[in-house]
């Protein structure tokens, strides 16, 4: 038996590797721009943004008295639907990849779910600040036109900081509905969560602050639509204030928001 001997030549060098980039971050929240209004539950919703902001502004113009056409009625006109849409998307955003069974295709493509989780939470606020952008500019042409057909002064009675904590107020609106889809991942079940810690719980702390007078001072610690209401009306101002703002958020956001993330990263994806 003889041994047979492979020339060095004759060996074919391995290919090279390719590396293999990860997705950027930015094209992940184009991704989830794009998802978030490609389905027609999403697309009604940002349609009817504007819409609102219009239809509001209108409201305004035809129902208010003289004295109150002010940048500070349009403002309060369009705040209430603003308060309760950009939650829904919020909520629809981050609950697709269940609600539309696409959870295995996105994880399978990004591994990483907290980049996945990262990308929504960016997108959403995108579309938070550009919502309330549009309806600021939809109402200040609303107070231009209403000053102008009326022949009245334009009044404008918000000041840059109280805009700022209207936009703050719906981002934590944002924030909330967010937090529940992350905890539930189910559009429906967050999305009468929503109703129930923003309509139903606030009532029950307030007459519970009613009829005990120990919690009437521990109310605004706890009651986030307490603080998010100060925030719309622009009043959050001394540092009392902001650390109720700061608790209210920790106990209804940061809490929750940790405990569904480390639940989301360890579900079945089906």
């Amino acid at each position: 038996m003889t041994a047979t001997t492979i020339s060095p030549d004759t060996i074919e060098a391995a290919p090279a590797r390719r590396t293999i980039r990860p997705i950027p971050t930015t094209r992940l929240v184009k991704i989830e721009l794009r998802k978030m209004f490609n389905t027609r539950a999403g697309l009604w919703m940002l349609i009817s943004i504007g819409v609102l902001s219009v239809v509001a502004t209108g409201a305004v113009l035809i129902f208010a008295p003289d004295t109150e056409i002010t940048y500070g009625s349009f403002a309060a006109a369009f705040g209430f639907p603003m308060s309760v849409i950009l939650p829904m998307i919020a909520i629809l955003g981050v609950t697709s990849e269940w609600s539309q069974r696409s959870g295995l295709t996105t994880f399978t493509l990004v591994p990483s779910r907290g980049r996945v989780i990262g990308a929504k939470a960016l997108a959403t606020l995108v579309v938070g600040v550009a919502s309330m952008a549009v309806a600021f500019a939809v109402g200040a042409v609303g107070n231009l036109l209403g000053s102008s057909i009326l022949g009245l002064d334009t009044v404008w009675d918000i000041s840059l900081a109280t805009a700022a904590q209207i936009l703050l107020g719906n981002l934590v609106g944002m924030a909330i509905g967010f937090t529940l889809g992350a905890v539930l991942r189910n559009s429906a079940a967050a999305i009468v969560g929503y109703f129930v810690v923003s309509l139903v719980l606030p009532g029950i702390l307030a007459l519970l602050a009613q009829a005990r007078d120990w919690f009437a001072d521990l109310q605004p610690w706890i009651d986030w639509n307490y603080t998010q209401v100060t925030l719309f009306d622009g009043g959050t101002d001394t540092a009392r204030e902001w650390a109720m703002l700061g608790t209210t958020t920790a106990i209804w956001i940061v809490a929750p928001l940790v405990i569904g993330l480390l639940s989301l990263r360890r579900s079945e994806v089906k």
